[in-house]
C-alpha cells in the first residue's frame, strides 16, 4: 500500500474512529509504516557505500520531532539513535532508552553542568568552539586528574567549511559568518584546530553540518569533503589515525510538493562516494544526524473546519491548524509552503472542481492563513483540512500563541484489515496550560 493510499485510509478512519470531529478538532497523525521505511532506506543507503564493518550511528536529529515514542521506535526497529542539542533533549533520548553510546551532543551553547553530565554518562560531545573544549578540558581533569586523562565520551570539535548557504539563509550553517562551529577561513583557525587536537590526543572525532532545507546535495558534499580534508590533515600531522569518525551531520533536503521522496538517502550516499571516497573505505567511522528528511513525509495534520466564510469574494475556511502547529510557514510561506488536501466531513476526499481559497487558522493575527488563494475542493463547516509533510518541525514544535493548547498526536497503521490508531502524545489540557502559566503561582506579585 502506497503511503497516499495509507494516509487517506487513516484520515476516513481518524474520523470514523472519534481521533478528530467536532470535540477533538485538531489532531497529529503519524504514518508507522513510513517511519520504518525511512530508517530502512538510510541504513541501506551508507550500507551500500561503505564496507562491513564501518562503524556507523545514525543520530536522528531529534529536534525535528522531539517525542518520545517516536525517539524510542526509531531505535527499536530502525536503529537510529539520537543527536540532542538541549539538556530537555538528552532527557528525551533516555526516556526512550536510546543507550549513551548511540547519543550525541551538539549545541553552540552548552552550560558546563550540561558537558558535565553528557561526559559522566559517556554521550558523545561535538564541541562548537576552541572555549568550549577548554571547559572540557577541566573537566577531564577534574574527573581524572592524571597528565594523560582521558574522557570516556568521544569528544569531538565542530567546524564551519564556510562554503555558503542554500536558499534558506536561516537554516544555511557553513556561511561566512554562521554561529557553529569554528569558521576554518577565518585566519589562523585552520592551524587553531589541528593544534587543538595535536594538544588532545584523546579528541578523535570531527563534525560538520552544512544545512539543511535549501541547500543542495553538491553544497552538503562540499562541506563534508572539507571536513574529510581537515581530518586526513590532522591526522598527517599527528602521524597516526587520531581522527577516526566524522560526524557530517544531517540536512537531506525534503520534496514539500509532491509525494515523491526526493532525493534520497541513496543519491546522497552515492554522491559522496563518488565525491570523497576516502571517507567511505573503511577507515573512517561516519555518524548521521538526519532529522526532518526521516520524519517530515509521514506526518498529517487534521484541522476542522470550524467555519466557511467569504471576505472580498474570496473563500476562507476557518480551521484550528495554523500557527502553532506550522509557525514557519506561517511567517515565512515562500519558504516553507506545506501541501493541504481537502476531505469532507466523513473523511472522504472532496470530489468537485478547485475553487482559490484561504485555509486560515485559529490565531488572533490576519497573517495565520496555511495557505493563501490555494486551488482546493471548497472547504464548508464541517470538512477536514488535511494538513500533509508535518511529520517534523510542524506538530511538534509547538508555538504558544493565544495559549492554543498543543494537539494530540496518534500513530497508525493502515493495513487491508484496517486502521489502528495508538497514542503518542495526548492533548494538553486546560490545567496544563495554566500550570505552564504560572497558576500555582497566581499571587505571587501581589506583595510587591
Amino acid at each position: 500500500m502506497s503511503a497516499p493510499e495509507r494516509r487517506e485510509r487513516a484520515v476516513r478512519a481518524a474520523v470514523e474512529q472519534g481521533v478528530v470531529g467536532p470535540g477533538t478538532p485538531l489532531a497529529g497523525l503519524l504514518d508507522i509504516t513510513g517511519i520504518r521505511a525511512s530508517a530502512a532506506a538510510l541504513r541501506a543507503a551508507f550500507d551500500e557505500v561503505t564496507p562491513p564493518g564501518t562503524p556507523v550511528l545514525h543520530a536522528f536529529a531529534v529536534k525535528a520531532t522531539p517525542l518520545v515514542p517516536v525517539l524510542r521506535l526509531l531505535y527499536a526497529h530502525g536503529g537510529i539513535g539520537a543527536e540532542v542539542a538541549s539538556p530537555g533533549e538528552l532527557a528525551l533520548a533516555r526516556a526512550a532508552g536510546v543507550r549513551p553510546a548511540d547519543t550525541v551532543l551538539d549545541s553552540p551553547a552548552k552550560t558546563g553542568a550540561e558537558l558535565r553530565e553528557a561526559l559522566a554518562l559517556g554521550v558523545a560531545v561535538n564541541a562548537d568552539n576552541l572555549q568550549e573544549l577548554t571547559r572540557i578540558d577541566a573537566l577531564v581533569k577534574s574527573a581524572a586528574p592524571a597528565p594523560s586523562a582521558s574522557p570516556a565520551s568521544p569528544v569531538g570539535l565542530r567546524v564551519n567549511p564556510q562554503i555558503g548557504g542554500g536558499s534558506i539563509g536561516a537554516l544555511s550553517t557553513a556561511t561566512a559568518t554562521s554561529k557553529f562551529g569554528v569558521a576554518l577561513r577565518d585566519p589562523g583557525a585552520r592551524e587553531g584546530v589541528v593544534r587543538a587536537y595535536l594538544d588532545r590526543p584523546w579528541m578523535t572525532r570531527l563534525h560538520t553540518h552544512s544545512g539543511s532545507q535549501g541547500l543542495p546535495l553538491e553544497l552538503m558534499v562540499r562541506g563534508v569533503a572539507a571536513a574529510y580534508e581537515l581530518a586526513e590533515e590532522v591526522n598527517a600531522a599527528a602521524g597516526r589515525r587520531q581522527i577516526d569518525t566524522v560526524d557530517i551531520g544531517g540536512g537531506l533536503p525534503v520534496d514539500f510538493a509532491s509525494d515523491t521522496g526526493t532525493p534520497t538517502y541513496a543519491d546522497y550516499a552515492r554522491l559522496l562516494k563518488r565525491h570523497v571516497p576516502g571517507l567511505l573505505d573503511g577507515r573512517y567511522g561516519l555518524v548521521t544526524e538526519f532529522g526532518r528528511s526521516l520524519l517530515a513525509k509521514h506526518g498529517t495534520v487534521l484541522a476542522r473546519v470550524e467555519y466557511a466564510k467569504t471576505s472580498g469574494g474570496r473563500p476562507i475556511a476557518v480551521t484550528h491548524a495554523g500557527v502553532q502547529i506550522a509557525t514557519r510557514t506561517v511567517y515565512a510561506p515562500e519558504s516553507w509552503p506545506l501541501r493541504i488536501a481537502a476531505y469532507d466531513a466523513e473523511g472522504r476526499p472532496k470530489p468537485g472542481p478547485t475553487v482559490a481559497q484561504d485555509v486560515a487558522g485559529p490565531a488572533c493575527f490576519a497573517g495565520d492563513l496555511l495557505a493563501e488563494n490555494r486551488p482546493l475542493p471548497l472547504l464548508e463547516q464541517g470538512d477536514y483540512a488535511a494538513v500533509l509533510d508535518t511529520g517534523a518541525y510542524c506538530m511538534t514544535a509547538h508555538y504558544g500563541y493565544n495559549s492554543l493548547g498543543r494537539a494530540g498526536i496518534h500513530g497508525f497503521t493502515a493495513t487491508a484489515g484496517g486502521v489502528r490508531f495508538g497514542v503518542v502524545r495526548p492533548p494538553q489540557t486546560f490545567d496544563e496550560i495554566v500550570a505552564e502559566s504560572g497558576g500555582e503561582h497566581a499571587d505571587a506579585l501581589l506583595d510587591f
